[in-house]
This record gives C-alpha cells, sequence and structure tokens, in this order.
C-alpha cells in the first residue's frame, strides 16, 4: 500500500534527530578522546606525580631561560631562578624519580683516605613501567643536549654571563645523565653474572647428575655380561 505525504514526512521527521543525535555523540567522544590524549603519558605512568616533577623542573628551568626577557630586562633574578630550579631537579632526579620510575639510585661519598667512591643501587626484580622508563631516559638525555644547544647560542651573541647560566645547566643535568648511565651497566652487569652464576650451577648439577645415571646403568650393562 502506497504511503502517504503525510506519512513520508513524519518518517522524515523522525529520522533527522535520530541521525543528529548520532553525529553529535560521535562528536563528543572524539572531543574527548582528543582532551584526554595529553594525560595519556601520565594515566600510563605508574607513578605520575614522580613523572610531573621529573619533568617539571627542568622544563621551567629551560623555560625560563627562553622566555624571561618578556618580563624583566634585569640579568640576576632570572639567573637565581632557573639555578635554584636546577639545584631541585638534581636533587629530585638523584634521589626520587630515579628510584621510583627505573629503580635506580646512585650517589658519590668519600672514603677516609679522601678518594671518591661511587655507589650504584638497584631494585631487586627490577619490573619497570615501559612509559616512565621512556619519558625518565627521554629527559634524562634530551635536557643536556638543549643546553649544550643554548650554551653554542650564547658564544654567538657574546654573552658571557647567559653562557655561564648554560655551563651550569650543562653540569647539573650531566652529573645525573653520568651517574644513571653508570648505574645502568652496574644493573645489567649484575644481572649478566647472576645469570651465569645459575647457569654453571644448573650446569654442574646436570653433568653431575648424568655422571651418577651414567654410572648406574653402565654398572648394570658390565654386571649382567657374565650371566651370559
Amino acid at each position: 500500500m502506497p504511503l502517504r505525504k503525510s506519512d513520508r514526512a513524519g518518517l522524515v521527521n523522525n529520522a533527522a534527530p535520530i541521525a543528529g543525535n548520532d553525529l553529535e555523540g560521535a562528536g563528543q567522544m572524539a572531543g574527548a578522546q582528543n582532551v584526554a590524549a595529553p594525560q595519556s603519558i601520565f594515566r600510563q605512568s605508574s607513578h605520575p606525580t614522580a613523572l610531573f616533577f621529573h619533568l617539571a623542573f627542568r622544563s621551567a628551568a629551560l623555560l625560563t631561560y627562553l622566555l624571561c626577557w618578556l618580563f624583566t630586562s634585569n640579568f640576576v633574578l632570572p639567573f637565581v631562578i632557573i639555578v635554584l630550579l636546577l639545584a631541585f631537579d638534581f636533587w629530585t632526579v638523584k634521589n626520587v624519580t630515579g628510584r621510583l620510575l627505573v629503580g635506580l639510585r646512585w650517589w658519590n661519598q668519600i672514603r677516609e683516605d679522601g678518594s671518591n667512591e661511587w655507589v650504584y643501587e638497584s631494585r631487586e626484580n627490577r619490573l619497570v613501567n615501559a612509559t616512565d622508563s621512556r619519558m625518565f631516559w627521554m629527559g634524562l638525555y634530551v635536557t643536556p643536549a638543549l643546553w649544550c644547544v643554548f650554551a653554542f647560542i650564547s658564544i654567538l651573541k657574546l654573552s658571557p654571563g647567559w653562557f655561564l647560566v648554560t655551563f651550569i645547566g650543562i653540569v647539573m643535568s650531566s652529573a645525573n645523565v653520568v651517574g644513571y648511565t653508570r648505574c645502568e651497566k652496574d644493573a645489567k652487569a649484575k644481572v649478566t653474572s647472576y645469570l651465569a652464576g645459575n647457569s654453571a650451577v644448573q650446569g654442574f648439577v646436570g653433568n653431575m647428575i648424568s655422571n651418577r645415571l651414567g654410572g648406574f646403568f653402565g654398572g648394570g650393562a658390565t654386571t649382567a655380561a657374565p650371566v651370559r
């Protein structure tokens, strides 16, 4: 039976809001995904607070160096702020974020004879979150590289004061790079030696069991020979 014009108009009017609601819902979902995207790193992190402070102090020091000329022409105030941020970053990375994010810690102590000793510590059964590890090492290596670029630019501009700032940034950020790189190598060496020791023990036990079994079956064969 053919539909009347009024029936067709009613179907169109009823279908339009449904399509509009679907499109609006899809747009809201896409917008929610876009808003949540910048937070995905911290959501994937096992220690989001530590990850935030791992990036916060060094980022603040770099931004202060780049943008301080917009707010003041004084050199002393930005210098003090940058050095304080670098000191906070050095202490935080050395004592907190390295231990939480990658399970590593290092320090330098002075012996009784006056010589320096590097001490490396790694967490047992070290299971590291992939996001934490990636962001930790990325922030650790990128920061001194950026300070080196800024130091080169300050040399080209013949700015000894700002070169001093960049030099301090290079030294304080590179100290953690050297310490954690050595600590990572020491942790890998410990794991390698542990696995090698286990392999040697397993090989010794396996050889001993094989010799005992071989002697047992070999002895049975020699005693059976005279009977025949």
